[in-house]
Protein backbone atom coordinates (compact mmCIF):
# COMPACT_ATOMS: atom_id res chain seq x y z
CA UNK A 1 0.00 0.00 0.00
CA UNK A 2 0.91 3.33 -0.68
CA UNK A 3 1.45 6.15 2.02
CA UNK A 4 -0.96 8.91 1.61
CA UNK A 5 2.12 10.98 0.94
CA UNK A 6 3.67 9.11 -2.02
CA UNK A 7 -0.36 9.01 -3.37
CA UNK A 8 -0.11 12.67 -3.46
CA UNK A 9 3.35 12.91 -5.15
CA UNK A 10 2.47 10.95 -7.85
CA UNK A 11 -0.63 13.46 -8.04
CA UNK A 12 1.54 16.18 -7.93
CA UNK A 13 4.04 14.66 -10.36
CA UNK A 14 1.42 13.78 -12.97
CA UNK A 15 -0.60 17.12 -12.88
CA UNK A 16 3.24 18.92 -13.67
CA UNK A 17 3.04 16.58 -17.01
CA UNK A 18 -0.07 17.08 -17.98
CA UNK A 19 0.82 20.81 -17.87
CA UNK A 20 3.74 20.48 -19.24
CA UNK A 21 1.96 18.61 -22.37
CA UNK A 22 -0.39 21.42 -22.84
CA UNK A 23 2.48 24.10 -22.96
CA UNK A 24 4.25 22.49 -25.59
CA UNK A 25 1.00 22.68 -27.53
CA UNK A 26 0.39 26.48 -27.46
CA UNK A 27 2.07 29.83 -29.07
CA UNK A 28 5.27 27.67 -28.29
CA UNK A 29 4.58 25.23 -30.84
CA UNK A 30 3.71 27.98 -33.60
CA UNK A 31 6.86 29.90 -33.36
CA UNK A 32 8.42 26.20 -33.99
CA UNK A 33 7.44 26.69 -37.28
CA UNK A 34 10.23 29.10 -37.50
CA UNK A 35 12.98 27.24 -36.33
CA UNK A 36 11.85 24.09 -38.42
CA UNK A 37 12.65 26.01 -40.99
CA UNK A 38 15.67 26.90 -39.79
CA UNK A 39 15.77 30.29 -38.58
CA UNK A 40 16.54 33.24 -40.80
CA UNK A 41 19.38 30.95 -42.39
CA UNK A 42 16.83 28.11 -43.35
CA UNK A 43 14.46 30.88 -45.00
CA UNK A 44 17.40 32.95 -46.52
CA UNK A 45 18.50 28.99 -48.29
CA UNK A 46 14.70 28.47 -49.29
CA UNK A 47 14.30 31.66 -50.56
CA UNK A 48 17.41 31.11 -52.45
CA UNK A 49 16.24 28.09 -53.95
CA UNK A 50 12.94 29.08 -54.66
CA UNK A 51 14.39 31.57 -56.89
CA UNK A 52 16.05 29.69 -58.81
CA UNK A 53 13.29 26.81 -59.06
CA UNK A 54 11.34 29.72 -60.70
CA UNK A 55 13.73 30.92 -62.80
CA UNK A 56 14.24 27.46 -64.55
CA UNK A 57 10.44 27.09 -64.48
CA UNK A 58 9.20 27.61 -68.22
CA UNK A 59 5.34 27.93 -66.68
CA UNK A 60 5.85 30.83 -64.24
CA UNK A 61 8.74 32.51 -65.41
CA UNK A 62 7.01 35.10 -67.48
CA UNK A 63 5.79 36.50 -63.88
CA UNK A 64 9.60 37.55 -62.82
CA UNK A 65 10.83 38.78 -65.74
CA UNK A 66 10.37 42.18 -65.28
CA UNK A 67 11.09 41.64 -61.14
CA UNK A 68 13.54 43.14 -59.11
CA UNK A 69 14.76 40.10 -58.08
CA UNK A 70 16.56 41.57 -54.93
CA UNK A 71 13.47 43.03 -53.82
CA UNK A 72 11.24 40.00 -54.28
CA UNK A 73 14.72 37.95 -52.31
CA UNK A 74 13.98 40.49 -49.26
CA UNK A 75 10.07 40.77 -49.43
CA UNK A 76 9.77 36.59 -49.88
CA UNK A 77 12.51 35.78 -47.21
CA UNK A 78 10.33 38.88 -44.73
CA UNK A 79 7.32 37.24 -45.34
CA UNK A 80 8.12 33.49 -44.84
CA UNK A 81 9.55 34.91 -41.31
CA UNK A 82 6.37 36.47 -40.40
CA UNK A 83 3.73 33.77 -41.38
CA UNK A 84 6.14 31.10 -39.64
CA UNK A 85 5.82 33.65 -36.23
CA UNK A 86 9.40 34.56 -36.62
CA UNK A 87 10.83 37.68 -35.32
CA UNK A 88 10.35 39.84 -37.84
CA UNK A 89 8.00 42.69 -40.03
CA UNK A 90 6.88 42.55 -43.13
CA UNK A 91 7.46 45.94 -44.99
CA UNK A 92 6.18 44.94 -48.86
CA UNK A 93 2.85 45.22 -50.30
CA UNK A 94 -0.07 43.43 -49.76
CA UNK A 95 -0.38 40.21 -51.48
CA UNK A 96 -3.56 41.75 -53.68
CA UNK A 97 -0.85 45.02 -54.67
CA UNK A 98 1.42 42.84 -55.87
CA UNK A 99 -0.54 40.21 -57.57
CA UNK A 100 -3.39 42.72 -59.11
CA UNK A 101 -3.02 42.47 -63.13
CA UNK A 102 -0.71 39.30 -62.84
CA UNK A 103 -3.20 37.25 -63.78
CA UNK A 104 -2.24 34.76 -61.78
CA UNK A 105 -4.32 31.52 -62.49
CA UNK A 106 -4.86 28.39 -60.67
CA UNK A 107 -2.32 25.92 -62.48
CA UNK A 108 0.46 28.40 -61.98
CA UNK A 109 0.05 29.01 -58.68
CA UNK A 110 -0.33 25.57 -58.15
CA UNK A 111 3.25 25.55 -59.97
CA UNK A 112 4.71 28.38 -57.66
CA UNK A 113 4.02 25.66 -54.97
CA UNK A 114 5.49 22.93 -56.52
CA UNK A 115 8.43 25.35 -57.34
CA UNK A 116 8.33 26.40 -53.07
CA UNK A 117 8.47 22.45 -52.27
CA UNK A 118 11.37 21.61 -54.85
CA UNK A 119 13.05 24.42 -52.77
CA UNK A 120 12.30 23.31 -49.35
CA UNK A 121 13.15 19.54 -49.97
CA UNK A 122 16.34 20.82 -51.46
CA UNK A 123 17.22 22.84 -48.76
CA UNK A 124 15.95 19.92 -46.63
CA UNK A 125 13.25 20.93 -44.81
CA UNK A 126 11.27 17.90 -42.95
CA UNK A 127 7.88 17.00 -44.58
CA UNK A 128 5.84 17.93 -41.06
CA UNK A 129 7.26 21.61 -41.46
CA UNK A 130 6.99 22.02 -45.27
CA UNK A 131 3.20 20.87 -44.47
CA UNK A 132 2.60 23.50 -41.97
CA UNK A 133 3.94 26.44 -43.82
CA UNK A 134 1.86 25.49 -46.96
CA UNK A 135 -1.29 25.11 -45.25
CA UNK A 136 -0.42 29.02 -43.88
CA UNK A 137 0.18 30.59 -47.64
CA UNK A 138 -2.28 28.26 -49.16
CA UNK A 139 -5.44 30.16 -47.04
CA UNK A 140 -4.06 33.74 -49.40
CA UNK A 141 -4.50 31.87 -52.46
CA UNK A 142 -7.56 34.43 -52.80
CA UNK A 143 -5.16 37.31 -52.50
CA UNK A 144 -3.24 36.32 -55.56
CA UNK A 145 -5.15 34.22 -58.41
CA UNK A 146 -7.02 35.69 -60.99
CA UNK A 147 -6.37 39.51 -59.78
Amino acid sequence: MSSPLLQTLRKASALTIALALCACTGAGAQTNLYRALGGEPGISRITELFILEIANDARVIHYFEVSNVQRFREKFSEHLCVISDGPCEYTGDTMVDTHVGMHVTEGDFNAIVEDLIAAMNKAGVNLAAQNRLLERLAALRGEIIYL
